[in-house]
């Protein structure tokens, strides 16, 4: 009886198919927890800011998923109809609405609050997701350093503009976006808004710094409310906000790096799933304040346990946005 050789084309194309399973299957070993409760949101109501794209509209998905009212609060309205218009094919929850927030505004930032806090009155969920990364320095609206700017002193002001709303639907949770930067980061005390110089990845770490000091904070204020506050780091995630990484368009990063960073970057989805777990799981209240890494409590920076840093923070953060 003849021996059966395979073709080579039958090898190859098996070695091809088995490459690809396994490189499937390191990345979804890589991308760490998934969240698995089931809970409902129907009556919620649930805001995530720069939801348009990345984890941001990977976390509104889940909340429109589970029944949520989501509100979508994004710079670009246009992208934001049109992610909406795909998360309702996909979810077949039709109570997902736009709204424009540009957090480098501190007036459109109480504009939206103003509309939100009158039209629903109640905020069951608020994810603080939007933010900049590592690029050029340039200024908000009122004249902060854009990263420190969009990614704590807008945030901070939305919060704050919100929470009547959040208190008033107890047990209520918010979910700041952190990042494993903020353990690189250090509160430039004497020049908080980089006049005096600036780098990109220092003021970026300062600003995560920052999300992190402000849930500490915010934690202690909001005892016995009934409203629950996280720090997230969602993983290294593969989203547009890495566009001002120099790299990042280069012809030799499309060609070589971008398939590696694909390969040990999680998605979008992976990396929301933290945010979903600090936003839905039950039995954290004891934990407001802390910051969580793949689903779980997980060390900071020294920095954020020291409440004089939290405290000045605050008081200068209340002063720059005209709250105090």
């Amino acid at each position: 009886m003849a021996r059966y050789r395979p073709s080579r084309a039958m090898v190859v194309m098996s070695s091809i198919g088995v490459g690809v399973g396994c490189t499937v299957l390191f990345k979804e070993l890589l991308g760490g927890c998934r969240y698995t409760g089931d809970e409902k949101l129907n009556g919620k109501n649930v805001i995530v800011t720069g939801s348009n794209t990345g984890l941001g509209k990977e976390a509104a998905r889940e909340f429109a998923k589970r029944g949520a009212n989501v509100i979508m609060a994004c710079r670009d309205i246009k992208k934001c109809r049109r992610t909406r218009k795909e998360l309702i094919e996909a979810t077949k929850n039709t109570n997902i609405v736009c709204e424009e927030l540009d957090l480098a505004s501190l007036e459109s930032v109480r504009e939206f609050a103003t509309r939100i806090t009158a039209n629903i009155g109640k905020v069951h969920i608020l994810v603080n997701n939007a933010g900049v990364m590592r690029c050029p320095r340039t200024l908000t609206k009122e004249g902060f350093e854009k990263q420190l700017g969009v990614n704590h002193l807008g945030h901070f002001f939305l919060t704050l503009q919100l929470l009547d709303a959040i208190k008033a639907a107890a047990p209520s949770r918010i979910v700041n976006l952190s990042s494993v930067a903020h353990l690189r980061g250090q509160i430039k005390f004497n020049d908080l808004n980089s006049e005096q110089s600036y780098d990109p990845a220092e003021a970026y770490n300062q600003s995560k710094l920052a999300n992190t000091l402000f849930t500490r904070e915010l934690a202690r204020k909001l005892e016995g409310t009934g409203v629950s506050t996280f720090a997230v780091h969602p993983g290294i995630v593969n989203t547009e906000i890495n566009r001002h990484m120099g790299i990042a368009s280069s012809f030799v990063a499309t060609i070589l790096v971008k398939p590696i960073l694909w390969l040990f970057t999680k998605s979008p989805r992976q990396g929301a799933q933290t945010v979903i777990h600090c936003a839905l799981a039950e039995g954290l209240e004891a934990d407001s304040g802390a910051y969580f890494s793949n689903c779980k409590v997980a060390a900071a920076n020294p920095i954020a346990d020291d409440e004089n840093v939290a405290k000045w923070l605050w008081a200068t953060s209340l002063k720059w946005t005209g709250l105090s």
